[in-house]
């Protein structure tokens, strides 16, 4: 719930859909298994998974890169909604459809 707070702080307007089955949800927009975490979202076509920073999703959006998506794999410290005294660092990755990944940003 942090991480839907934090988009829409951002602006963004958040439909929540729970599920059980989180899993079949990323095999059907293509994440690759190794980047998968808790949060699966499509912003404009683009497959978002876990907690991405809002901005990191503008740049996305702006830039519009021939990729499938971004992911900040797992639930990392400091990540939005994942707040913490000691954050992590973590690296936002882009997917393609053929599961290619690449480093897209790192907080």
């Amino acid at each position: 719930k942090k991480w839907v707070e934090h988009l829409q702080a951002a602006g963004f307007r958040v439909t929540v859909h729970d599920t059980s089955t989180l899993a079949g949800v990323m095999e059907r927009y293509g994440v690759p298994r190794k980047l998968t975490a808790c949060h699966t979202a499509v912003v404009d076509g683009y497959v978002i998974e876990g907690h991405v920073p809002a901005d990191v999703i503008q740049r996305l959006l702006k830039e519009r890169p021939g990729i499938a998506g971004v992911a900040v794999p797992g639930m990392p410290a400091g990540s939005p909604g994942m707040e913490s005294e000691t954050p992590a660092r973590f690296y936002i990755l882009t997917f393609d459809k053929n599961g290619t990944t690449s480093v897209y940003g790192a907080r």
